[in-house]
């Protein structure tokens, strides 16, 4: 038997006077009982407890060691009782890590509208582009876009991530627009270089065939921010995710270049760190952010 349940038989065995009775409330055999304060005893060196033909009675020791296994035993339940309650409700703090483009484009937004539903719950975002150890920092869930390594870790599928290829019309006035991805080899190209870290650009064609072009160009940047600045600026063609140029396409600073060929899409997921006992407050935040990103989400305003 643990230390920790011998202490509730004796807290028992004191306070009904009875290793039967103390026995019966625990669900255990009165050999059972009688044993663990036995091996308490033998443990501590000390007897605990005054037996008699009507009964036990803690000694003086007995009833120092009652108080002390009382207050462990009382801090114990109420620390599992907080416990069962935060997997429950959605309180305390989420810790939420993703990268710097989605985060602040996308999540942030979204995140400002789910802590109006969820006044109880406080939200710790943290944006950061490198990879980030979920056990380690204590994060409770991260949103990761693109094939996710094999791991532990649980995760929940959210949405996909399209990109577009899109240049400035200034840029464009100068030097036309591609009709087919090899023409990309005359023209100036943006990098991206945390995704086409190659310098390849990988598009599919109407009839499903894959075209595979090396580029070059002016700027290679692990920032999408800075890409799209000098898209906008009319320093070459970029690859972006359809949510990073959203408000530049409505507001005509650049335009969908080579529609007719599809750039691959990236899966967006939420990992947590264990897919068993997941928290209602990650579980709850997971179910509301695939409501979020369902369909053609990089449309819509966050």
């Amino acid at each position: 038997m643990d230390r920790l349940t011998s202490m509730r038989v004796f807290v028992r065995v004191v306070e009904t006077g009875s290793f039967s009775k103390a026995a019966a409330e625990l669900g255990l055999t009165q050999p059972t009982a009688t044993k663990a304060v036995a091996e308490a005893e033998r443990r501590l060196g000390a007897r605990l407890l005054h037996r008699s033909t009507r009964g036990v009675t803690p000694t003086g020791v007995g009833l120092l060691y009652h108080e002390r296994c009382k207050a462990i035993t009382r801090d114990v339940d109420e620390a599992e009782n907080l416990a069962a309650l935060a997997h429950r409700a959605q309180a305390g703090t989420l810790r939420i890590g993703t990268s710097v483009a989605f985060g602040r484009r996308v999540l942030a937004p979204l995140v400002l509208r789910y802590m109006r539903e969820q006044p109880a719950l406080q939200i710790d975002l943290g944006l950061d582009d490198r990879y980030v150890n979920l056990v380690e920092q204590g994060v409770d869930l991260a949103v990761r876009i693109g094939r996710l390594a094999d791991s532990t870790l649980g995760a929940s599928y959210l949405g996909m991530n399209p990109w577009l290829a899109v240049a400035a019309p200034g840029y464009l006035e100068r030097r036309g627009s591609p009709r087919v991805p090899a023409d990309l080899a005359a023209h100036d190209c943006l990098v991206y270089s945390s995704v086409q870290g190659d310098a390849r650009w990988h598009f599919h064609g109407p009839a499903g065939a894959e075209e595979s072009v090396p580029v070059r160009g002016p700027l290679r940047s692990n920032s999408l921010s800075t890409v799209l600045a000098a898209c906008e600026a009319g320093y070459g063609l970029a690859v972006l995710p359809r949510y990073v140029a959203r408000e530049s396409l409505a507001g005509g600073r650049v335009v969908p270049q080579l529609e007719a060929y599809a750039l691959p899409s990236q899966e967006v997921h939420a990992v947590f760190p264990s897919p068993r006992l997941v928290p209602r407050k990650v579980s709850g935040f997971i179910a509301w952010m695939q409501q979020e990103l369902r369909g053609e989400w990089w449309q819509r305003d966050p």
